[in-house]
C-alpha cells in the first residue's frame, strides 16, 4: 500500500509492479493518483456529510 505521503509501503513485488495502473511515479519516490473522481450528486454529498 501507500502511506499518507505517497510512499510505497507494501512488501509484494507484484503490487509494486502494478502501482502504475492507478498512480504516477513522482519525484521523491512518491506515487500520486492518476485521477480523482468526485460524485457531486446531492444524495451522495449528504451521505458524506452525515458519515463518521
Amino acid at each position: 500500500g501507500l502511506d499518507g505521503e505517497g510512499h510505497f509501503t507494501g512488501q509484494s513485488d507484484l503490487q509494486l509492479e502494478r502501482m502504475n495502473v492507478y498512480f504516477n511515479h513522482a519525484s521523491g519516490d512518491r506515487y500520486v493518483p492518476r485521477a480523482v473522481l468526485v460524485d457531486l450528486e446531492p444524495g451522495t454529498m449528504d451521505a458524506v456529510r452525515a458519515g463518521p
